[in-house]
């Protein structure tokens, strides 16, 4: 394992999760805790996987995996098959939060799949997890403009301003002609002011090369943008 942060196995994405799931217990999640396996321990397992699988990139940046096979026994399986979408959702928003709690980056979107394996006993979860990246040129984040459309980011640089041949056109006259770019980095995107007028923030401070995380407000000029993960 190489350097970064020590992860939290308990953090906030994770004490979210397990909030979750306690307000669901009287319902499908109840039959869940009634068998072998308990969907928190599932959290608790794929968090612990980022942390023991994270390795730093040439840019610097940590990265964690980004997908994980979740291998049940047949029987531990069976309670969970009718709420298996609904919880790969979770579990991928929890990896999502617990990135975001420890500045990990991912090098393609997160994915969360369960497999049956009848040779695993009762109460056994084995996760493996992948750093594995989306094929050229499929968007993994985007921007998301004031009115709610949605620029993909993929390979491209994306570039914002007044002039006409920006990606991003804001018709903002506090904003530069060329005020800023996003440009794919090691499991990201980093924004960068272009020397702008008015200066580019991201959650209110002033930056010149910000690496770029979900949720993420963008303020250039009078405009915001929000950057979304996919």
């Amino acid at each position: 394992m190489a350097g970064g942060r020590t992860g939290s196995v308990r953090g906030v994405g994770l004490s979210d999760f397990e909030r979750k799931l306690e307000k669901g217990v009287e319902g499908v999640l109840g039959r869940v805790f009634r068998s072998g396996v308990r969907p928190v321990e599932l959290g608790r397992k794929l968090v612990r996987e980022m942390d023991v699988h994270r390795t730093v990139a040439v840019s610097g940046a940590t990265m964690a995996p980004n997908s994980f096979t979740i291998v049940l026994a047949g029987d531990d399986f069976e309670p969970l098959a009718d709420m298996e979408e609904t919880l790969a959702g979770e579990l991928t928003q929890l990896a999502k939060r617990h990135a975001s709690e420890e500045r990990y980056r991912f090098a393609g979107p997160v994915e969360v799949y369960f497999e049956i394996d009848d040779t695993h006993r009762p109460g056994v979860v084995t996760i493996d997890a992948r750093f594995r990246q989306p094929p050229p040129g499929t968007a993994v984040a985007a921007l998301v403009l004031p009115g709610g459309d949605r620029v993909p980011l993929a390979d491209d640089v994306v570039s914002i301003g007044r002039a006409s041949d920006c990606t991003v056109v804001l018709g903002d006259t506090n904003a530069s002609r060329r005020h800023a770019e996003v440009r794919p980095v090691d499991g990201g995107f980093s924004l960068v002011d272009l020397a702008s007028t008015n200066g580019t923030k991201v959650n209110g401070r002033n930056i010149t090369d910000h690496p770029l995380a979900d949720g993420d407000e963008i303020l250039l000029g009078a405009t915001t943008l929000r950057y979304e993960k996919d």
